[in-house]
């Protein structure tokens, strides 16, 4: 039997459980993204000034993260539950999130937190890579548990550099035209 077979054979009922952990870890990741690209356009570099290109770009790159992690936790709410399309969501909003740790730490001049915060973010964005590799179709319970520990991690570095206020409402990140969306205006 193959892994395709074993998730034909699982329940409703068990893609429902496995969405929830990938939903929020999926949303964890858009929330850490929005922290971020909000904290990177409000501090900028302090050693750059306010027009600088270094600046722009991580500020752009850092926007661009948080509304590809947006996208991903959006199609997860869109969608019926489906433990590997739903775990490559969340694979991609924390790819994302790591992208905008990236910036962060390019902002804050690699300070110590910020290096640390940006370790746990690709670390993060791993855990949620093996939990959706091919073969696991995301419903692998050691690996998923792994992500989620990772996401964990990853929010509590985020609070220490600084880039995630523990009580402070997530700014709002549009998702703007999604590829699916296009490709249905088109008639595709």
């Amino acid at each position: 039997m193959s892994a395709h077979d074993d998730q034909d054979e699982r329940t409703p009922e068990a893609a429902t459980v496995l969405r929830q952990s990938h939903a929020a870890r999926a949303e964890s990741a858009a929330a850490r993204a929005a922290a971020l690209s909000h904290y990177i356009e409000q501090r900028g570099s302090a050693a750059e000034p306010e027009g600088s290109s270094a600046r722009a770009e991580a500020v752009w790159k850092a926007a661009h993260a948080a509304r590809v992690a947006a996208q991903a936790l959006a199609v997860i709410s869109e969608s019926a539950p489906d433990p590997a399309a739903d775990s490559r969501c969340a694979r991609n909003a924390a790819a994302s999130a790591a992208q905008a740790a990236r910036m962060g730490q390019d902002i804050d001049g690699a300070t110590e937190p910020s290096v640390a915060a940006c370790k746990a973010a690709l670390t993060a964005s791993l855990a949620a890579s093996a939990a959706a590799k091919a073969g696991q179709l995301g419903a692998n319970e050691a690996l998923n548990a792994e992500a989620d520990e990772a996401e964990k991690g990853a929010v509590a570095a985020a609070e220490r550099a600084g880039w995630i206020r523990p009580g402070e409402k997530v700014p709002s990140v549009a998702t703007g035209l999604r590829s699916g969306e296009l490709m249905s205006m088109m008639h595709l």
